[in-house]
């Protein structure tokens, strides 16, 4: 019987160690390609800008300055953490052997990795949209105010919206999970109940 439950046990763990894994690795692809874009799109917005002196209030300057710094800033910490991660973890997916899930750091870097998705694609997208609606006040600032005031109409519902989806995506996510272990240990206990029947009934028939 020990046999049988230390399979099925190995079985199962095995199966959320892989799914773990599989999760891990498009978390740090996601994070990376969305943060070398966002990023390269931020530094752009502000090496390309031109601004006449005089014309803009320093305060708005300043304020877009700084969440554009910010936006780079965690953009590129969580590009940092993906690419440090991510050649580790694509050299075990790419291997043969099933048992190099035991070599795998996305385990011990589970924080790291969930710092980089949050970065990328909480926290990153949601200072970038702050930054579009700064860069329409320091764009239109001297030329249409009313397209500054447009833009902003429109990506303020956008910013509501991310950030309701954002926490409702999150709540239906940790529910579904944990129901989904629920059933999983539902299950693994049922298989433990009939292997334990077969065992009883195998032990009363060799007793007969």
């Amino acid at each position: 019987m020990s046999a049988n439950v230390e399979r099925l046990s190995s079985s199962y763990f095995d199966q959320n160690n892989w799914h773990s894994f599989h999760l891990a690795r498009a978390k740090l692809q996601t994070s990376s390609k969305t943060s070398a874009l966002l990023a390269g799109f931020a530094m752009v917005s502000m090496v390309e800008l031109h601004i006449e002196k005089n014309t803009i209030d320093p305060a708005l300057i300043v304020i877009f300055a700084v969440c554009t710094s910010l936006v780079v800033a965690v953009h590129l910490v969580a590009l940092l953490i993906s690419t440090c991660i991510l050649p580790h973890v694509d050299a075990v997916a790419n291997s043969n052997d099933d048992s190099g899930i035991q070599n795998s750091p996305h385990t011990r870097l589970r924080v790291f990795i969930e710092l980089a998705w949050i970065s990328s694609t909480g926290l990153g997208i949601l200072l970038f949209l702050c930054q579009m609606v700064l860069l329409a006040w320091v764009r239109f600032w001297d030329i249409s105010q009313t397209s500054a005031i447009i833009i902003t109409t429109i990506l303020i519902p956008v910013l509501v919206l991310f950030v309701v989806f954002s926490v409702v995506f999150y709540q239906r996510l940790v529910s579904f999970k944990y129901q989904n272990k629920a059933q999983e240990l539902t299950e693994l206990e049922n298989d433990l109940t009939r292997i334990e029947y077969q065992q009883n009934t195998r032990s009363v028939a060799f007793d007969v």
